[in-house]
């Protein structure tokens, strides 16, 4: 009887030790997966800032893809100073890549070397990109027209992701019509008939004729039914200001001419 008691307890403390090694063990995994996801955000931060604060537009569609890499990098450092775990570290990092996206479309408008290519933004390869130039009527009575090229009609770029559950492909746009959806992660009523009408049928972007046809997006699987789809995975915003692109005061990152650890390669 006493030597079953003895590997009672001794069985109890093995398993006590175990448990308290395993959990001590997932608290530093998640400890180290934060420092690494945080790390790698404020790399893709940095980078982001140095070229905002070196490259002005030189045209209409080149100012404003690099005032919205501004507003991109806003959001990054807004996201980043506020993120406790890997997933938003993760996210402050999509905003700052986006923006980077942003800048490399700036930077081929004015024809400067377009640098390394860019790591793609979640759900960029679903939503593909426009191939063919294209108009339609919105809802507000106003035309909206997409290209794949940048012109004085079509100013406002958009990289191509996931925009409040729905995919935007990349390309240039007449105006910035994914912006609200955006800031509020919903859809304005009446949008999923100007996705239709817009894609349906264009070769390259995440739409399938019969799943348009149907009100339903591509290889995204997201209902397109009215405002009331999933209004998830916006993963450009991060919970970011939006707002005007006001650059903070960078925290004195940004200064010098390039070098450091803001000279990617780029010819300057």
């Amino acid at each position: 009887m006493e030597f079953l008691l003895v590997l009672a307890v001794l069985g109890g403390g093995a398993w006590y030790l175990s448990s308290k090694n395993s959990k001590k063990s997932k608290e530093e995994r998640e400890r180290q997966e934060f420092a690494d996801a945080h790390a790698d955000a404020q790399r893709w931060t940095e980078r982001l800032g140095g070229q905002v604060m070196q490259i002005s537009g030189t045209d209409a569609a080149s100012t404003q893809a690099m005032a919205d890499a501004s507003e991109r990098f806003t959001a990054a450092n807004s996201a980043l100073a506020q993120a406790t775990t890997a997933n938003q570290a993760k996210l402050a990092r999509e905003s700052a890549l986006e923006g980077m996206h942003y800048v490399a479309a700036a930077r081929d408008i004015m024809g400067m070397n377009a640098g390394p290519e860019l790591p793609p933004l979640e759900g960029q390869r679903s939503a593909g990109k426009v191939t063919e130039n294209r108009t339609i009527e919105g809802e507000d009575g106003q035309t909206l027209t997409a290209s794949p090229y940048a012109s004085e009609e079509t100013p406002n770029y958009y990289p191509g992701g996931t925009v409040a559950g729905r995919p935007v492909p990349a390309g240039w746009y007449s105006r910035p019509w994914w912006a609200d959806a955006m800031a509020t992660g919903v859809w304005m009523m009446g949008y999923s008939m100007m996705f239709n009408a817009m894609f349906m049928g264009m070769a390259g972007v995440g739409y399938s004729g019969e799943a348009a046809a149907a009100g339903e997006v591509g290889d995204a699987g997201g209902d397109m039914g009215d405002a009331g789809a999933d209004s998830g995975g916006d993963m450009g915003d991060a919970g970011g200001d939006m707002g005007g692109g006001d650059m903070g005061d960078g925290g004195g990152l940004f200064g010098g001419d390039g070098g450091g650890i803001f000279d990617f390669g780029f010819d300057f």
